[in-house]
């Protein structure tokens, strides 16, 4: 079995240490794990021991800031051991029970690395030791883990960069070569993309079978059970306005690019390269509401000509987008009435038939754009 679990000691901190080369993610992932750790009640707090990179104190400043969680640095202080050790007292002052040490990386591995590293390990004695591995470098990645884990105790790894078109194959290797358990795993630049590693959601990522699990996981991150009741409710009433759908709109932007969300669900992951999705039609969307008036979202039935050509040019799009997004979310609030009085297969006959509604049309996932006269028109005569 693989273990994505930190084990951690009381009392505290439990001290873990971030390796990896320069240009692997380490510093953003320190911020991440922070983030996650917080997010389960933890008290976490970043050091900023990469002294051989100014930058990289400065960078991981602004991510504690945006996570509310802090930062421990020493500016002036050459000897990365000092600050490490200077950093434990601070969280047992500040009763931080999670310490997270982000080292200083090279473009490759040398011996005056691996010494300071080796320092750290044994003056602070941190509880695990984490290597970082950019998986879009491939054997690389597998080479440098390797070459840490002969010469570091590690304790596990974090894959990073798992979104484009690197599904993972990296994964195998590095688990393979140096025997220990891949911990995480990271997508996107946003601080919420960590989650922990699953071998049987990396397998079907592989094939291009989707990860149905991820996908739940991203949306339990985002969205509470409480908002997830209340939109389920509203949908089956009738009662999802415009409004209600430019909020899930917002949270679903929150869970990634439309293209990575697709890919991780079963059936679809595979078709992917058949696909052309465009997460600017979203924005397009969002903009066409943000348009509207509360009242205008709340009853989409009294825009009319007028309405929508200020709609519009409001949202930089044209009159017939307008009608075709009104038209559309209709149809799916229509729809979703339908479904309350229906049993469990009649439920599932419908959602069928939604699914089949044209949502990756040439260009992206949108809205039908065009909008027929209710006038009948009588057909053409042939000559």
């Amino acid at each position: 079995p693989v273990d994505a679990q930190i084990h951690f000691v009381s009392p505290g901190p439990t001290i873990l240490m971030l390796a990896g080369l320069q240009g692997s993610g380490k510093t953003t992932t320190c911020a991440k794990l922070a983030r996650m750790l917080k997010g389960k009640g933890k008290r976490p707090m970043l050091v900023a021991a990469d002294l051989q990179r100014p930058a990289a104190i400065e960078q991981l400043g602004v991510l504690g800031g945006q996570i509310d969680v802090p930062v421990h640095r020493q500016d002036g202080e050459k000897d990365p051991v000092k600050v490490c050790e200077q950093a434990v007292k601070a969280a047992r002052k500040q009763e931080c029970d999670v310490l997270i040490l982000d080292t200083a990386g090279r473009l490759h591995i040398d011996e005056e690395l691996m010494d300071q590293l080796r320092q750290i390990e044994q003056r602070v004695r941190p509880h695990e030791i984490y290597l970082v591995c950019d998986s879009m470098t491939g054997q690389d990645a597998v080479n440098s883990a390797k070459e840490f884990n002969d010469r570091l105790e590690l304790d596990g790894v974090i894959l990073t960069k798992l979104d484009g078109d690197a599904r993972g194959g990296a994964a195998l290797s590095v688990k393979a070569v140096t025997g220990k358990p891949i911990k995480f795993i990271t997508e996107g630049e946003t601080l919420d993309r960590i989650s922990e590693f699953r071998p049987e959601g990396m397998a079907s990522r592989i094939l291009g079978e989707g990860d149905i699990l991820e996908v739940a996981q991203r949306v339990q991150g985002v969205i509470s059970e409480k908002e997830q009741a209340e939109a389920q409710g509203k949908l089956l009433k009738g009662r999802f306005t415009l409004e209600d759908f430019m909020t899930q709109m917002s949270q679903m932007k929150k869970m990634g690019s439309m293209k990575d969300l697709m890919k991780l669900m079963p059936g679809i992951g595979s078709q992917m390269k058949h696909m052309q999705l465009d997460d600017r039609e979203i924005d397009q969307t969002r903009a066409i509401i943000q348009s509207m008036t509360k009242s205008e979202r709340s009853d989409p039935d009294i825009i009319d000509g007028s309405r929508r050509r200020r709609i519009a040019a409001g949202s930089g799009t044209a009159p017939p987008d307008v009608s075709g997004l009104i038209k559309s979310f209709g149809q799916v609030r229509h729809m979703m009435k339908q479904m309350q009085g229906l049993g469990p297969l009649g439920r599932m006959k419908m959602a069928k038939q939604m699914g089949s509604m044209d949502l990756f049309s040439k260009g992206g996932p949108k809205f039908k754009t065009r909008q027929r006269s209710k006038r009948k028109r009588s057909p053409r005569k042939r000559r």
